[in-house]
């Protein structure tokens, strides 16, 4: 008897529960007058409403933060990099056996390029490049466009112009794929002018690439730049560049020497200038991969 009575005390509280929230829910809500309502302080009013603020919109701290870190996003490609041009490394991996007849077409394209510079939104052939050390058979152009609105204007006239497009559809069969990354010269490392340097054949160019870890550029390009003095002592340097269409957080700085044997003697003696292995020691541990090109400079190139 005990037991049963105790088992039946929940199921008749219950009962009660359900039928008080019945009432509840057809009973009438008495209207107050506006002197019985409560009236809610400033400060209530202030919170109710930083709640609802912050539930659609987020907080102000919130906001303010993501305000800082768009404006920081924003100011970071402009404190490393120059701002002034928009460099378009082009990337061609060239079918075997093509070779020669990809040369004659591409010859053709660029110099064609270079000639209606001026009609075609002022972009300038910067250099052309055959890869002989790394992935043979590639070859790398630059293009140096006048910012983005260059970059636009050029594209939208060079797929106008007839002589380009002929020349354009010559070269295609003799290649297997295209690649094209849109970069931004480093402050201190600008894309160099044409020049002829007078070694032979052009000498050899180094590309060396670093694909960098996400959020890294600005201290990658921090530590670099202190140590980079100790390379520019023996070494003539053609330009640095980072990724801002295409590939991002990858690095690339190309450099000329006479030939293979004065790149090695270069970079040995860098290694005894002070604070170079520091700024090895301190981008090997901000990089993910890093690999270095050998180029030489094709027949028509405006560095050589």
């Amino acid at each position: 008897m005990i037991t049963r009575s105790i088992a039946r005390r929940p199921l008749a509280t219950a009962r009660g529960l359900i039928a008080v929230s019945a009432r509840s829910l057809h009973a009438t809500t008495p209207i107050l007058d506006d002197k019985d309502k409560p009236v809610a302080t400033e400060a209530e009013k202030a919170a109710t409403k930083g709640f609802l603020g912050s539930l659609f919109y987020g907080s102000e701290h919130a906001r303010a933060e993501g305000d800082i870190q768009l404006l920081e996003k924003k100011q970071h490609s402009k404190t490393v990099g120059r701002g002034k041009y928009v460099h378009e490394k082009i990337t061609h991996a060239v079918i075997p056996g093509h070779r020669d007849a990809y040369l004659e077409a591409a010859e053709a394209y660029f110099t064609t390029l270079a000639k209606e510079s001026y009609n075609l939104g002022n972009v300038k052939l910067c250099g052309s490049w055959e890869t002989i050390v790394g992935a043979v058979g590639n070859f790398t152009h630059i293009l140096e466009h006048e910012g983005y609105k260059g970059y636009d204007e050029t594209r939208l006239l060079v797929s106008k112009n007839e002589t380009l497009q002929k020349h354009l559809n010559a070269m295609l069969p003799h290649i297997q794929t295209r690649q094209h990354q849109l970069m931004s010269e480093f402050v201190f490392l600008p894309m160099s002018p044409p020049r002829d340097s007078g070694y032979p054949d052009g000498g050899v160019f180094e590309m060396r690439t670093y694909q960098l870890q996400p959020g890294k550029l600005l201290e990658w390009e921090s530590a670099w730049r202190r140590g980079v003095e100790a390379r520019l002592r023996f070494v003539q340097p053609v330009g640095g560049f980072f990724g801002q269409v295409g590939q991002l957080h990858e690095v690339h700085h190309i450099w000329q020497y006479p030939d293979m044997a004065t790149r090695q003697s270069a970079r040995g003696k860098a290694w005894t200038i002070g604070g170079w292995a520091d700024t090895v020691q301190q981008t090997s541990r901000l990089t993910q991969t890093m690999k270095t090109t050998i180029m030489v400079p094709t027949s028509w190139s405006p560095l050589r």
